[in-house]
């Protein structure tokens, strides 16, 4: 078996319950080794490399068959639940502004770092469907806390994701050791860098965490919102789900925490929060310029 660099694999031992990509393949202690990361979670893991199995593009389809029927009712929901939320702001506005129809609204402006290119890619895609403006930066976990007080300088965003991947190891230390996971530490270092830049929860409004994030950890730091409460698996699209009803709720308004966990993939277990301001704001007037 040749098993290379991007291969999508299971896991023999684990009854290939989750697909990964390999992003990198070594030796520990004599032993052929991968390092792993989740194809739909944002988990990253070691494996054997004699106990990875590739997966062709049938077996994909057929493993991952059910779970892209929850995918995609889940973003259905979402969708409707976006739309709801536009066509609330719209209706309400249109009433306060009852004798100007030129108003314009801003949705919050994200900031959104990743540790991984493809699912900050995914990730893009959905935000410029739902219409939230976004800039997107590529960058390994590691680094992300020397480098964020320089970046929110520039972007000056009014929400700031902080992903990629992480995981939980039980040899590494207790459930409630931040040193047993593999990138929940940078996560909050960052956050707390964030936070020495923009201290007040409502002026910046920060998600931070992947899969099996120490989610105490992370809201202690400062973030708003966090995974992973129960230390399971978050999808790769959670962060935009959560991003999407606060950019679009007036600021004015105080989110329901529950509100913005219930159309996300994994719910109150992988994710979870505080009462936070939304971002959106409505001006007038709004007079586009036309070219003669």
């Amino acid at each position: 078996m040749n098993i290379k660099l991007m291969d999508v694999v299971a896991r023999r031992s684990y009854n290939c319950d989750i697909l990964f990509r390999v992003i990198d393949i070594g030796e520990r202690n004599g032993q052929k080794f991968a390092v792993l990361y989740g194809e739909d979670f944002r988990l990253v893991a070691d494996s054997p490399y004699d106990d990875l199995i590739v997966i062709n593009p049938n077996e994909r389809v057929k493993l991952t068959q059910e779970y892209r029927s929850i995918e995609e009712q889940s973003f259905r929901l979402f969708t409707q639940d976006v739309d709801l939320l536009k066509q609330r702001q719209e209706y309400e506005v249109s009433g306060g502004y009852a004798k100007q129809t030129n108003y314009f609204q801003i949705p919050g402006k994200v900031l959104h770092l990743d540790g991984d290119p493809a699912y900050l890619k995914k990730c893009l895609t959905l935000y410029e469907k739902i219409g939230i403006p976004v800039f997107g930066i590529h960058c390994s976990e590691k680094e992300m806390s020397s480098k964020i007080g320089q970046l929110l300088d520039y972007y000056r965003p009014d929400i700031l994701v902080i992903t990629g991947h992480d995981a939980y190891s039980k040899a590494k230390g207790k459930i409630n050791d931040i040193n047993a996971y593999r990138h929940s530490k940078h996560f909050a270092e960052t956050v707390i860098e964030a936070r020495r830049k923009i201290p007040h929860l409502d002026q910046l409004v920060i998600f931070a965490g992947a899969c099996q994030s120490h989610f105490e950890s992370l809201i202690q730091a400062g973030a708003n919102f966090a995974s992973s409460p129960s230390r399971i698996n978050i999808h790769a699209l959670d962060p935009v789900y959560i991003v999407a009803k606060i950019s679009f709720t007036p600021f004015m308004e105080r989110i329901n925490v529950w509100d913005v966990l219930r159309n996300t993939l994994t719910g109150e277990k992988g994710l979870g929060g505080i009462e936070t301001r939304g971002v959106l704001r409505t001006g007038m007037p709004y007079l586009p310029v036309h070219e003669e």
